[in-house]
């Protein structure tokens, strides 16, 4: 590509992200009803990802969470989201980067996007 030449591939990347932001808003603000949830996968290691270390050495790359029934704290704004989620009976609190995540489908409704992550 050279300069000036027009990205759509990261046009379409942005407008897919917002789905998925708008997604997770929605949540926070309204819950998820039914048999909706999510399920997001981010890279373990990217810049801006918080995870307890336990959670990190045991998905060295990749890890998938599941938003269904046991969540709370569930924040969203334009680079990241915070949520509180439970492992082994423990409370953790994950910090993830929208820009982390690889995957991310509502299997309810039978729908996903997969996003390229270096």
């Amino acid at each position: 590509m050279t300069d000036g030449e027009f990205n759509y591939n990261a046009l379409v990347e942005q407008a897919l992200m917002d789905v998925v932001r708008k997604s997770l808003r929605h949540a926070a603000d309204n819950g998820l009803t039914g048999q909706q949830h999510f399920y997001v996968t981010f890279k373990t290691h990217h810049h801006g990802v918080s995870i307890p270390d336990h959670l990190r050495e045991r998905d060295k790359d990749e890890m998938t969470i599941v938003v269904q029934h046991q969540y709370w704290d569930l924040t969203v704004d334009e680079e990241k989201f915070s949520i509180g989620l439970s492992f082994n009976h423990q409370r953790e609190t994950l910090v993830i980067p929208l820009d982390a995540i690889t995957a991310f489908a509502d299997p309810s409704v039978q729908f996903g996007l997969q996003f390229n992550v270096s």
